[in-house]
């Protein structure tokens, strides 16, 4: 959309600001206590050796895979629930939900049947035959997370569904009492406190799942029995939604398609990444809750972003919903640049705090290098794929995007300089991270053009 306006129409006002903090802040927490999480569990395990370590990090990202699934599922709805909580069209936001629900059962239901089946196999294809240890490990850490993938999906999705609302606090409070369940339950467990056996990695996993259960009572016990919001109740699932079906699947399917082929090319970067070798896994699971630390932030305001942009659409704003896209994306660069420099102050100090062997302490300075560079783009990217040209309705262009930069080219060219030509490890995740820069530009072009701003149906008016 051409228009013609001043530089300070592009850099926002202060109601624009304060709304954005008044979402993002509470996302960023969330994001922030996720993190502590994960670095607990790492910290914990990297006593256990690197073999454990790596176990867990792999059989993790199978775990990932589903989570970004879900993900999938719950922010393509999050475009039209944000867009018609915009539009005040309560009963369409319910029929939304309620396809959502249903794709998200259904996803778990594939998840944890492939996992009581198979988790030697699905190990397997993240390591190497020989590196039988981390298969072992990794085997019997996902029998223990067989029923998360249930409380995961519940709860995952209905949070995406309070914050298109702006509710907010409500996952944050759940987080922080979440944070403390998981590390006093990792505490007892891994290492057999106050009576309870020694059980190492197998711990690990047992305190991630009571800590999956205690979110999928809060969260959904709130969004299904106590909200007044939007006042979805149990009765609801059973509700006819036929005659928003077809809108769903036009907005949500390419999200759906694009945040899974998204999953799937980063398990082939971590299946590449398990076959260059141990200490490389290693590595990348250090420098992992750096880039989760640094990305926080923006983390929550590429969220913010697209639940404001879809409640400024939904109002029928378009010129306004077109010069806060470029408010963002300034937002963004700033913020891109600092998360690269914070990444550069603290390396040193991170990797020195986790019990690595030497070659991996070696490989994560390389990777910190790299991706401090990664993270500028990767976060002009995010707010622009994951929060303005989606919440846009913009979903199949972005899809396009996803495909071709990410299976053309990183999972390509990171193979080839990582398994065949043996290149620096700089290079190597440098190259499999390359779709970010590629994708970052692009969808530039796309956010200049206006073209990312699409009109949505809500469901159609119910006989009397």
């Amino acid at each position: 959309m051409a228009e013609k306006a001043g530089l300070r129409a592009y850099l926002g006002d202060k109601s624009l600001y304060k709304q954005m903090i008044k979402i993002a802040v509470p996302i960023s927490l969330q994001s922030m206590i996720t993190v502590g999480i994960n670095l607990m569990d790492t910290v914990m395990l990297s006593d256990m050796g690197d073999a454990q370590l790596s176990a867990s990090s792999l059989a993790g990202q199978f775990i990932n895979l589903f989570m970004i699934f879900c993900m999938g599922i719950g922010m393509g709805a999050s475009v039209l629930t944000s867009r018609v909580w915009g539009m005040k069209d309560l009963r369409s936001l319910k029929k939304a939900v309620t396809i959502m629900l249903r794709f998200a059962l259904a996803f778990a239901a594939v998840f944890t049947v492939a996992t009581i089946i198979t988790p030697t196999g699905i190990m397997k294809l993240f390591a190497k035959e020989e590196d039988v240890a981390i298969i072992t490990y990794g085997s019997a850490y996902l029998k223990w997370m067989i029923p998360t993938y249930l409380c995961t999906g519940l709860s995952l999705v209905c949070t995406i569904v309070l914050r298109s609302v702006g509710l907010v606090q409500i996952p944050l409070i759940c987080s922080i009492i979440a944070f403390f369940v998981n590390v006093f339950s990792n505490w007892v467990f891994i290492f057999g406190k106050l009576g309870a056996p020694r059980m190492e990695i197998e711990g690990a996993a047992l305190g991630t799942l009571i800590a999956r259960l205690f979110e999928l009572c809060f969260i959904c016990g709130y969004f299904f029995f106590v909200d007044k919001r939007i006042r979805y109740r149990l009765k609801d699932l059973f509700m006819k939604c036929r005659d928003l079906v077809g809108e769903y699947f036009r907005v949500s399917f390419p999200v759906l398609i694009s945040d899974g082929l998204l999953a799937i090319g980063n398990t082939a970067v971590s299946v590449v990444m398990g076959h260059i070798g141990e200490a490389f896994v290693a590595a990348n699971t250090v420098t992992m809750v750096v880039q989760q630390l640094s990305s926080v932030l923006t983390q929550g305001i590429s969220n913010a972003s697209g639940i404001i942009t879809g409640h400024t659409m939904g109002e029928g704003d378009y010129k306004k919903a077109y010069r806060q896209g470029f408010t963002f994306l300034i937002i963004s660069g700033i913020m891109g640049l600092l998360a690269g420099l914070l990444i550069l102050a603290v390396k040193n100090p991170i990797i020195a705090f986790y019990d690595v062997s030497a070659e991996a302490k070696l490989i994560a300075d390389d990777l910190m290098y790299a991706i401090s560079i990664i993270m500028f783009f990767q976060t002009v990217g995010n707010m622009l794929t994951k929060g303005v040209l989606r919440a846009g309705g913009d979903t199949k262009f972005l899809m396009a995007g996803d495909i071709l930069f990410l299976w053309v080219a990183s999972i390509p060219l990171g193979a080839l300089a990582g398994l065949v030509f043996g290149w620096p490890s700089f290079w190597i995740y440098f190259l499999l991270k390359i779709d970010q820069v590629l994708k970052s530009i692009w969808c530039f072009f796309r956010l200049k053009s206006g073209k990312w701003m699409k009109k949505i149906k809500p469901a159609e008016e119910e006989a009397v």
